[in-house]
């Protein structure tokens, strides 16, 4: 463990919360390759970012221009809950851990705030885990910004080094440590738990 090291601070989507967008569109268009050329077809990864940034979907649907594609994006919000139907149990059993050795937990996702709360109905735990959540969407910027970074450290009392930050993207993880918080790439559960035991922390 890193002297200063006073905090944990988890990514949740594909680190606590399996996400695959996929699902909300396979029941329709009848499989999975039929929902990648849909997603491919209206730059879905670029719709779902401005989305966890603030903007509604029904706004981002607008600029759609075929109907049939637009009315399927639409309904994502409705179907969102099959994106995000099974939890990493390994993950959530080291948190547990993490927090029975008394280490404070905090939470920074790029989420948008109307299918957020589709995730707190669906796991109740993501809104009962976290000392500070961070949601991009509702904060309306994004990781890996500093500002998110410096929002969590405004309401938790901490400063940067004083965070231990782990996220499956590359990207947010050099965006935390850029910001002056010890940082781990996350891949698997097993992987994560002998990082955090290299750092003494469980």
């Amino acid at each position: 463990m890193t002297a200063t090291t006073k905090a944990i601070v988890f990514d949740i989507g594909n680190v606590l919360v399996h996400w695959d967008a996929h699902l909300a569109f396979t029941g329709t268009l009848g499989s999975r390759e039929a929902a990648s050329d849909f997603m491919e077809r209206i730059g879905f990864s670029v719709l779902n970012l401005r989305a966890d940034a603030g903007e509604t979907f029904e706004g981002l649907a607008a600029e759609i221009a075929d109907p049939e594609d637009r009315a399927l994006f639409a309904a994502y919000p409705a179907n969102y809950h099959l994106t995000i139907a099974e939890l990493l149990d390994g993950t959530w059993a080291l948190m547990d851990r993490l927090r029975a050795k008394g280490h404070p937990i905090h939470a920074i996702t790029n989420w948008s705030a109307e299918t957020w709360l589709t995730g707190l109905d669906l796991h109740p735990r993501l809104g009962t885990s976290f000392g500070v959540t961070i949601v991009s969407g509702r904060e309306k910027v994004l990781k890996p910004e500093p500002q998110i970074f410096a929002l969590l450290c405004e309401r938790a009392g901490l400063a940067p080094a004083e965070c231990l930050f782990i996220d499956d993207s590359a990207k947010n993880v050099a965006g935390a440590a850029a910001f002056g918080m010890d940082a781990i790439l996350f891949t698997t559960p097993e992987a994560l738990e002998t990082a955090l035991q290299d750092r003494g922390l469980l």
